[in-house]
């Protein structure tokens, strides 16, 4: 899991961008439908799933009145009928990606997702292939400002929660637990008054490949292609996020 707080730096500063906020919001409000659909309804107090996805639309800052249409258009008879799917392949240089969408096309979605591969190097593979690279796990976003008590104290909490390991940056920390315990952590964020700025499943590689900077570069720009998929939700991948690599993205930004 090293490396993680890594690459979600690289994605808040590039989040920041204009261009990325319509697709933030796109995102998240998908995120919503599928919640409201499959979660159980929409009522955040009985629907877990769907107060997930509120706290991550507000981790992207979107407007509460925005929130509460997506909610209420996700529950009409009108709803979008979005469902998740995933896929799997190589791209260039031996890289593996899980790609996880939302999508109400799924012809679209695979033509869309298996073009990008074939364009840029890479190529599709059948759905479990490369799924034994990457582990699920929770993984929690928390403000350190939130934070009120002793950190050594709120790392016990943590423990208590399901935490595996809590990586440390200056402003905020990442909790990570195992798939299975996801909704025990969160009950004990609860507990506790805290409301991560993003709480969600993520499939994190087992092992990573350090690449040389070119070809990490090329990785780099082929995830951002993914990702400007309007139904593309998440990009995993097991490329190592070296410190060289990581300056390299800042300097671009």
């Amino acid at each position: 899991m090293a490396g993680h707080s890594k690459w979600a730096n690289i994605k808040h500063r590039k989040g920041a961008q204009d261009k990325k906020r319509a697709k933030q919001f796109t995102r998240a409000i998908k995120e919503i439908s599928v919640a409201v659909k499959e979660g159980g309804g929409p009522d955040p107090e009985a629907n877990p799933a769907l107060r997930n996805a509120i706290s991550n639309a507000k981790g992207v800052n979107m407007p509460k009145d925005t929130i509460e249409r997506a909610i209420k258009k996700a529950s009409g008879a009108e709803a979008d009928n979005y469902e998740a799917v995933t896929f799997e392949g190589y791209g260039p240089h031996g890289i593996a990606f899980f790609i996880e969408c939302t999508t109400d096309n799924q012809n679209r979605t695979v033509a869309s997702v298996r073009s990008i591969f074939s364009k840029n190097g890479g190529s599709l593979g059948t759905n479990g292939s490369l799924e034994f690279l990457f582990d699920r796990k929770g993984v929690f976003t928390i403000s350190r400002e939130s934070i009120a008590q002793n950190m050594e104290e709120f790392e016990l909490e943590l423990i208590e929660g399901g935490a595996t390991s809590i990586e440390k940056e200056e402003n905020a920390l990442y909790v990570y637990t195992d798939f299975t315990d996801f909704g025990l952590m969160n009950s004990k964020l609860e507990e506790l008054g805290i409301e991560p700025k993003n709480a969600e499943v993520q499939r994190i590689p087992l092992n990573t490949v350090e690449l040389p900077l070119g070809q990490a570069k090329e990785i780099m720009q082929l995830i951002e292609k993914f990702e400007d998929d309007d139904d593309v939700q998440n990009v995993y991948h097991n490329m190592e996020l070296t410190d060289e690599l990581v300056t390299e993205m800042e300097s671009d930004d």
